[in-house]
């Protein structure tokens, strides 16, 4: 069996950046609420530009600070207001 590549989430990057914007925090900010001693705020920003997709670990901090679900981040149907 081959592996095929998965489906990326199209909205993910807007939903964290509107996550980040609603809690009122800087990238610099962001990164060091995620907990992260590996996540800086470069990696923030390209987060938030679709350059890079944040591991599970950090989609996981993201949902929990944010009180949502990770299927909302995930799932392009799904909003995030």
């Amino acid at each position: 069996m081959g592996r095929a590549a998965r489906p990326k989430p199209k909205k993910l990057r807007l939903k964290l950046k509107r996550i980040r914007a609603n809690l009122g925090y800087s990238q610099v900010a962001m990164a060091q609420a995620l907990g992260f001693k590996t996540v800086y705020p470069s990696h923030i920003s390209q987060y938030e530009h679709g350059k890079r997709e944040p591991p599970l670990p950090v989609l996981l901090k993201y949902a929990r600070l944010a009180g949502i679900s990770t299927d909302v981040l995930v799932d392009d149907t799904l909003e995030y207001k």
